[in-house]
């Protein structure tokens, strides 16, 4: 009977040590669980926060791509004004010049028209002979034969 007690005893021992290496697997299983849940949360919390990094890098690259074609823009319609202004300067200046030279023409037309009242009217007896005379020129005509 000793013997059976001890044989009881032993299996005893040996379900509780089952037992109890059953129930220190699934802790250590339920841990490594958990420490897997944790790592995967922290990859998925890094990957997030990288993502949102980039998110945020892209848009300030954006925002300052956006600042600088706003500046060029406006430096562009800034010289493109600036241009126009200086073509119609230009197009004022032929148009002054144009008016002053027309202006002159027609000082100096006014004044060829007074000078051509008070010039002596051309000789009605034709050419080269100014009131009947010879003026020099050679003509056949010119010498009467005697």
């Amino acid at each position: 009977v000793i013997i059976q007690l001890e044989k009881m005893k032993q299996k005893q021992e040996c379900e509780k040590k089952k037992r109890i290496a059953e129930e220190k697997h699934k802790e250590w299983v339920q841990k490594k669980r958990e420490e897997e849940r944790r790592e995967r949360e922290r990859k998925l919390s890094k990957e997030m926060a990288e993502k949102a990094t980039r998110e945020l890098e892209k848009m300030q690259l954006q925002e300052k791509a956006e600042v600088k074609y706003k500046e060029w823009l406006k430096k562009k319609r800034a010289e493109e004004a600036e241009k126009k202004k200086k073509e119609k300067e230009k197009e004022k200046e032929r148009e002054a010049e144009l008016q002053e030279k027309k202006e002159r023409s027609e000082k100096i037309f006014e004044e060829w028209l007074r000078n051509a009242r008070n010039k002596p009217c051309p000789v009605l007896n034709g050419y080269g002979f100014p009131l009947g005379n010879s003026t020099g020129l050679y003509s056949c005509y010119a010498y009467v034969m005697a």
